[in-house]
């Protein structure tokens, strides 16, 4: 899968491709706990050997896509955000994200999700795109309900996180939804 051409941004955000430069931000934040708290495939502790491997792997064509959500005028990071297709229905998509502490609160995510969901669900062949919080991140299912998904419901020990099979909040956007 390609990036987006040209890259996403509003006023306040762009959605680049994360580069070597990024590492030590990317490390920082993922270290901050509430990252791998909500974002179960990152490592704890979360090591430079982890950034470098995310960048590497995020600049390589593949089943996902993963952006830097940075500041519009200086592209610095604020945090991450992405999408992969389904194994078993290419027309569904999840989309995820998660933002450096001192990026928080300031509608970052909001836009970034916008951004990138309107464009998966008009540039990519995607039915369905998907996001999924723990029940305790009401910040990020604020988020979702401002980035336009509508919320399904709690899926019960869906999720395994760390070992512990976790419920998460789904919520769905589809193209008619646009």
């Amino acid at each position: 899968m390609g990036f987006p051409d040209p890259p996403l941004a509003d006023e306040a955000v762009m959605l680049r491709p994360l580069g070597m430069e990024d590492v030590p931000d990317i490390v920082r934040a993922c270290n901050d706990p509430l990252v791998p708290r909500y974002v179960p495939v990152v490592p704890v502790p979360y090591t430079e050997a982890h950034g470098r491997a995310f960048v590497e792997r995020s600049s390589q064509p593949g089943d996902e896509v993963n952006l830097a959500i940075a500041d519009r005028e200086s592209a610095a990071l604020l945090g991450a955000i992405g999408f992969s297709h389904k194994q078993s229905d290419h027309a569904i998509a999840d989309i995820g994200y998660w933002l450096a502490p001192e990026a928080r609160g300031r509608g970052a995510a909001t836009r970034a999700v916008r951004l990138l969901s309107r464009w998966v669900l008009t540039e990519r062949d995607v039915a369905r795109l998907q996001l999924h919080t723990d029940p305790e991140n009401t910040a990020s299912q604020a988020v979702a309900l401002r980035a336009g998904f509508t919320r399904e419901g709690v899926l019960r020990a869906s999720f395994v996180i760390r070992g512990e099979r976790k419920d998460n909040v789904s919520f769905s956007l589809l193209p008619s939804d646009i």
